[in-house]
């Protein structure tokens, strides 16, 4: 099968996640806070995640890194994201470990969506334009960590 073959059969069975991120935005409650980032990932079966962003949180904007690592994926793509923050309520809880299950189909152009959730209970919802040739359809940890 050819790779644009494979990385369509790959979207469409992304879509549902996709689609599941927005619904479940309703039930996130209140939003804390606002983000956006701009990263860079290279993967050839485990992959690297890097870039930096900022935080827009009680009338002021932190910077913050971004580092992580995914698996069962290969290429290479650059994503820009906006989010939303949820049960963000004091700025050291921002920092730490992000998991997120979602899948990435890639050539061209791509758009995609996630939950992200760290271990303090914090939860973003973001969405994502990626450029690229990437496919991805597994679990992603990003560690968002406030740069001082």
């Amino acid at each position: 099968m050819r790779l644009a073959s494979r990385l369509a059969a790959v979207a469409i069975l992304a879509t549902p996640l996709l689609g599941a991120s927005a619904l479940a935005a309703d039930e996130l409650g209140t939003p804390s806070g606002h983000i956006r980032l701009v990263a860079k990932s290279a993967d050839v079966g485990v992959g690297w995640t890097w870039g930096s962003g900022t935080l827009t949180y009680g009338h002021h904007t932190y910077r913050f890194s971004v580092k992580g690592g995914s698996i069962a994926a290969v290429g290479y793509s650059s994503v820009e994201g906006t989010g939303t923050v949820y049960n963000l309520k004091h700025l050291h809880d921002f920092n730490g470990s992000y998991v997120a299950g979602n899948g990435e189909a890639t050539l061209g152009n791509g758009v995609g969506g996630s939950l992200l959730h760290n271990g303090n209970g914090v939860t973003i919802r973001i969405d994502t334009v990626s450029k690229g040739a990437r496919l991805a359809g597994a679990a992603q940890g990003l560690e968002l960590t406030l740069v001082k």
